[in-house]
């Protein structure tokens, strides 16, 4: 299983391995630096990653999402900020998404970009966005959304399951939260497509 794609941004690179659920990794460069987000270790895309700067941290934002995190960071000697609470002396905000005993995440929310990443709660990959625009919310959250992530008007959307949203991401963010219950059915019925799919 390798890349779908490789995507340079205004906020840095992402990268979407070519899965059923479209992992995304993200590297967020902000002058010199480089931050890895939830990365699959996938050759190209990291030595792309190292051309944009110096790595600071492999951050991870859901407690599940182990993917390449402690690798990247052990090889790379750089720490591994595991969900943390707080990244001071990055350029990011932490928001607390969600906080349960089998589901801690949290966001990203970078004002200088005018950028929000998110790992899970909301996606682009079909699963989530159900051929119904751009962003989806995860199907285990249809009946109880993100609440965390109402009022936030990023301009871009970075997500760890499918392509980035480069440009109004806002309204798009704001249409999956709001039609989060109303698309269950549309949910239900494209399971088993998606379960031929793996």
């Amino acid at each position: 299983m390798g890349i779908k794609s490789i995507e340079a941004h205004e906020a840095g690179l992402t990268w979407v391995m070519d899965d059923a659920m479209q992992r995304a990794s993200h590297a967020l460069v902000d002058g010199n630096n480089v931050w890895l987000i939830d990365p699959v270790d996938e050759g190209e895309a990291i030595e792309r990653a190292m051309e944009l700067g110096r790595p600071k941290a492999v951050i991870q934002l859901l407690d599940r999402h182990n993917r390449d995190c402690e690798t990247l960071a052990e090889r790379l000697g750089i720490p591994w900020e595991r969900v943390p609470g707080n990244l001071r002396g990055t350029p990011f905000e932490v928001i607390e998404v969600m906080k349960k005993n089998r589901w801690k995440e949290i966001a990203l929310r970078w004002r200088e970009q005018d950028a929000l990443v998110v790992a899970e709660a909301v996606g682009t990959a079909p699963l989530f966005a159900l051929e119904r625009g751009a962003v989806g919310v995860h199907p285990v959250l249809r009946l109880t959304p993100p609440n965390a992530l109402e009022g936030i008007d990023p301009e871009m959307l970075l997500v760890g399951h499918g392509a980035p949203v480069k440009s109004d991401a806002a309204a798009s963010l704001r249409t999956a939260l709001a039609r989060s219950r109303s698309d269950i059915p549309r949910l239900l019925m494209s399971i088993p497509g998606a379960i031929r799919g793996r």
